[in-house]
């Protein structure tokens, strides 16, 4: 069984070589679906009886471990040295540094990556996090899976 959470923030980026208008400073409304794959536990009187897990626990870990870092942040790529010395400038600025330059790729992946030990099986249901999918805009989104095996 699936099951997926959908979660939104705000942040801004740059992609520093992009040869048309992403290499200026913009933001973006993001969606993240956090897609978790395991069996229904079995619990009689558990509160997560029938579920694979609680909606509200995936979007708790996902929120604290994620979102809230990046909700309203600059996410930007160490490399950029300009916005990066320009935005440290910013008293108190909300600024993200990641080692990857923040496109939808990437910034997918390094949610693949930071989420996925979160999310374990603690009910003997084999919880994994099979896929996350970032979407830039409504109609432009990037997918970190699981590798199948």
């Amino acid at each position: 069984m699936r099951i997926t959470r959908r979660l939104e923030f705000d942040a801004g980026h740059r992609i520093p070589d992009h040869a048309s208008q992403c290499r200026h400073l913009h933001g973006h409304r993001y969606v993240i679906e956090i897609t978790l794959g395991g069996e229904i536990i079995d619990a009689d009187g558990q509160a997560n009886n029938g579920m694979v897990m609680d909606f509200g626990e995936v979007k708790s870990i996902a929120k604290n471990h994620l979102v809230d870092q990046w909700d309203h942040a600059f996410l930007v790529y160490r490399n950029d040295t300009v916005v990066s010395e320009f935005l440290s400038s910013l008293p108190g600025h909300k600024t993200v540094v990641l080692d990857l330059v923040p496109t939808a790729e990437n910034l997918a992946q390094i949610a693949f990556d930071t989420l996925a030990p979160l999310y374990r099986d603690n009910f003997g249901n084999k919880l994994t996090l099979e896929r996350v999918r970032l979407y830039e805009t409504p109609n432009c989104w990037a997918d970190a899976a699981r590798a199948p095996g």
